[in-house]
């Protein structure tokens, strides 16, 4: 399972009722967390579930102050919590240089920050069981999306095992993907699994005009969450002079990658009620949500697979 909370919905601008770009994810007891505008700690507060001290990683869209302001004060906070071991940052390159500068003001940290940086186009790295894969977006800076996806084996097979003699007390490892050899004969977990089954997965973007990548990442998404700035036919000029997504432009993405459901956010300030727009967006693609401070989902294997 991999639990979901968007914590902040809010561009530009904190509303009080409205937070900051962040996302969290948490997996087996660790967290990630994508960007971090102001307003991300006192969400986490109202939310109640989330740990400060189990966040490992934290990744950045860009580096726009809603996106990356309320980090400072974050990083104090896990450090009061207690953690000691190393916490990674990933996000577009100069991220050590932006991290450092806004650390003026948290100099002090009980525990290590790692970086690693993106140049390419698409990258990729592991956290946990998941894979994480980085796209470039296309806004008026260097930005990027991410695309979670976990994996998931195939079914223990008896009929397999059996055919291949594979004694039953390796049957349980073999299953959790421990290879054996035992007297000249090796046992791998491909020789007890059947075809590997639908994981997971999950993909966010935001600050982007569309772009052929937000698709190719999106597609088969179990839930994507996308930037809908703007729902007023009348601001596209102001959506495509500087470079944001309408939601009816979300809406068509979804669509045509065949996602599980759509979650709107990075609204603009001047949208007090992102839910009026919905009737025409759902007419896009049904299976839309004006996501709200907290909007939270736990993304479940299928039972019937």
């Amino acid at each position: 399972m991999i639990d979901v909370c968007l914590l902040g919905t809010g561009g530009m601008m904190p509303l009080p009722y409205r937070a900051l770009t962040s996302l969290v994810v948490r997996y087996n007891g660790h967290e990630m967390l994508i960007d971090c505008g102001e307003g991300t700690q006192t969400s986490m507060r109202q939310q109640g579930t989330i740990g400060f001290k189990q966040i490992d990683v934290i990744c950045f869209t860009h580096f726009h102050a809603d996106h990356i302001s309320g980090l400072p004060g974050l990083l104090l906070t896990i450090g009061n919590a207690e953690r000691t071991e190393p916490l990674l940052m990933v996000g577009p390159k100069r991220l050590e240089k932006v991290v450092n500068s806004l650390r003026v003001i948290a100099p002090e940290l009980p525990f290590e920050i790692k970086f690693q940086e993106l140049s390419e186009a698409e990258e990729s790295f592991e956290w946990q069981d998941i894979r994480v894969d980085a796209f470039r977006v296309n806004h008026n800076v260097t930005c990027y999306g991410y695309s979670m996806t976990l994996p998931r084996t195939g079914k223990f097979s008896v009929d397999r095992a059996k055919e291949n003699d594979i004694p039953m007390k390796y049957w349980n490892g073999l299953q959790k993907g421990n290879t054996y050899e035992v007297d000249g004969h090796v046992y791998t977990p491909d020789m007890v699994l059947g075809p590997e089954r639908k994981g997971l997965k999950l993909t966010y973007c935001t600050d982007t005009r569309p772009t052929p990548l937000i698709e190719k990442y999106a597609e088969g998404s179990d839930l994507f969450i996308c930037e809908g700035m703007y729902g007023e036919k009348e601001k596209e000029i102001k959506a495509v002079e500087h470079k944001h997504m309408m939601m009816q432009e979300a809406a068509t993405i979804a669509a045509e990658a065949d996602v599980g459901e759509l979650w709107l956010t990075h609204y603009s300030p001047s949208m007090a009620k992102p839910a009026v727009f919905m009737d025409e967006i759902r007419s896009i693609f049904p299976r839309t949500i004006a996501a709200k401070d907290r909007t939270t989902t736990t993304l479940k294997f299928s039972e019937n697979e």
